[in-house]
């Protein structure tokens, strides 16, 4: 490996599931020798992309977390669709959130959580298939050919009973999707939870982002939140084409 590629490995030791890690677990999850793992790590303390706590443990660093704000995808669509994310929990009270398509993954980039609103697992920075979720839907059937392809030739994870694991049933849901707008996740990732989103466009009215609010799978009625996730997402769509050079 290069020494670049050895420095992302020490950075991609840390997941959600190890966002504190010791230096000889950094370096056993890096597949790196304790001495190379060692001089990574001060190098990148010292630069701020990992912190050192009192504990001699390490996370990662403000300073990382600056630089990735600066992703274009991220910046100009969180600053145009956040005032009608915050409509959107006004209206229901509920959890929103905003995505992107990150390869044949979804890639969260803001959420607003509601203090009574059904717990989901999503985070800002997280990612979930594509195939499971209200925002992943509404990405996969705006995709290109050769991605959607691509997903529905692979193992479709099962989350819950209700996860959408048949190809067939798949490529089904895309094209109601593409036909109505919006796409309903009725407890695929946990089954207390009922996803209603629809897609953001960008100034080439090409699909760039998609906003959904969770609501409790028990309770709630998926066809009374279309309206207002709709229309979250043609006011996300017309900021986002305004703000466009």
């Amino acid at each position: 490996m290069t020494v670049t590629e050895r420095a992302l490995g020490v950075l991609a030791a840390f997941d959600a599931s190890h966002t504190v890690l010791t230096l000889t677990e950094i370096g056993r999850r890096a597949g790196l020798p304790l001495s190379t793992a060692h001089r990574l790590v001060g190098e990148l303390t010292q630069w701020g992309a990992l912190e050192r706590g009192a504990d001699g443990r390490y996370r990662i660093g403000l300073r990382l977390w600056e630089v990735g704000a600066l992703a274009p995808r991220s910046v100009g669509l969180r600053e145009a669709a956040m005032p009608f994310l915050a409509d959107l929990h006004e209206v229901t009270g509920e959890n929103v959130q905003l995505a992107v398509l990150d390869g044949t993954e979804v890639v969260y980039v803001d959420r607003i959580s509601g203090r009574a609103a059904v717990n989901v697992i999503t985070r800002v920075g997280g990612r979930l298939p594509l195939h499971a979720t209200g925002v992943g839907l509404v990405l996969l059937a705006h995709a290109p050919p050769e991605l959607q392809e691509q997903v529905l030739a692979a193992p479709l994870r099962r989350y819950t009973d209700r996860t959408i694991c048949s190809p067939t049933e798949l490529r089904r849901v895309l094209a109601d999707v593409r036909r109505t707008g919006v796409a309903v996740s009725d407890g695929q990732i946990e089954l207390v939870a009922l996803s209603v989103a629809a897609p953001v466009r960008g100034p080439r009215d090409d699909v760039v982002a998609a906003l959904s609010v969770v609501v409790p799978a028990a309770t709630s009625d998926a066809r009374s939140y279309v309206p207002v996730v709709r229309a979250a997402a043609r006011g996300a769509s017309r900021s986002l084409a305004a703000s466009a050079p």
